[in-house]
């Protein structure tokens, strides 16, 4: 399966929707999105993974990566919507508090302090 990415501004944060699966494959067509959002100053971005059907570690890698290089830069990274699969893989791995991960896309705009995980 192939990944789609979209992005949009909202404000000072860039919606990055992500669908598809997330894998060795894939996850360089990401990781070029976000290299080409940071080169233009935009390092405030939100992870829409509504339509991620499966993420593995080179996926999460890409989000770990995005964050430091946000981090650095003084922007964050925070991701919305995983599925349920997305989501356990998040937890098991102990990234979805590090990540800051929100149920809704909205919240993770806003900044909502509710995880997901709560």
């Amino acid at each position: 399966m192939s990944l789609t990415v979209h992005t949009e501004q909202r404000g000072d944060v860039v919606v990055v929707s992500v669908a598809g699966e997330l894998d060795m494959a894939t996850a360089p067509q990401l990781q070029d999105q976000i290299t080409d959002l940071l080169d233009k100053g935009r390092n405030r971005l939100v992870f829409d993974l509504a339509e991620v059907s499966f993420c593995d570690s080179t996926g999460l890698s890409v989000f770990v990566r995005a964050k430091n290089s946000c981090d650095e830069a003084g922007g964050v990274v925070r991701l919305a919507a995983p599925q349920r699969g997305v989501l356990r893989i998040l937890e098991v791995s102990g990234l979805v508090e590090v990540l800051h991960t929100y149920p809704t896309v909205e919240q993770a705009v806003a900044g909502d302090p509710t995880p997901a995980s709560s």
